[in-house]
């Protein structure tokens, strides 16, 4: 990548691992940013351990990028690698983290989900399941409600 670390661009181009090491070394801005490039472009294996430590950036908007590159590998993987899951885990469900956690849950296949995830998926699936009835019988009683105000 020739992009400019101090304005951000060309930072999603980045195919580079050893360009983001250095720049995590000198401190520099924009890593979340540019992890989600790492993860567009390079391995699993090699992205995996620096998406980790950009979720332990102190900007909460660059760790919020470095949630989205989970996001990301999961879609182009088909799976997380263990220090990733154990980062989810440790972030727990909801917030910054619902949005790969969601992504994870759709992208990479059951079988292939550690078990405490495969938990998880189920109790997502039933939720959603609940969710979906709830607002059909709450449809339901709202048109026949407006079908009896109709009538009047």
């Amino acid at each position: 990548m020739e992009g400019d670390w101090g304005s951000g661009e060309g930072q999603l181009r980045l195919d580079d691992p050893e360009e983001w090491d250095a720049a995590f070394e000198r401190g520099e801005a924009g890593l979340g940013t540019a992890v989600i490039g790492l993860a567009l472009h390079c391995s699993l294996a090699e992205v995996s351990p620096r998406i980790v430590m950009a979720m332990r950036l102190p900007d909460a908007g660059q760790r919020g990028f470095a949630f989205t590159a989970v996001g990301h590998a999961a879609r182009l993987n088909g799976e997380l690698s263990p220090e990733l899951y154990a980062a989810l885990r440790a972030e727990g469900p909801g917030g910054i983290a619902e949005h790969p956690n969601r992504d994870t849950l759709t992208f990479v296949p059951f079988r292939k989900l550690p078990p405490w995830f495969k938990r998880r998926w189920v109790y997502v699936a039933v939720r959603d399941k609940l969710q979906s009835w709830w607002l059909r019988c709450a449809y339901a009683v709202e048109d026949a409600r407006r079908a009896v105000r109709g009538r009047s």
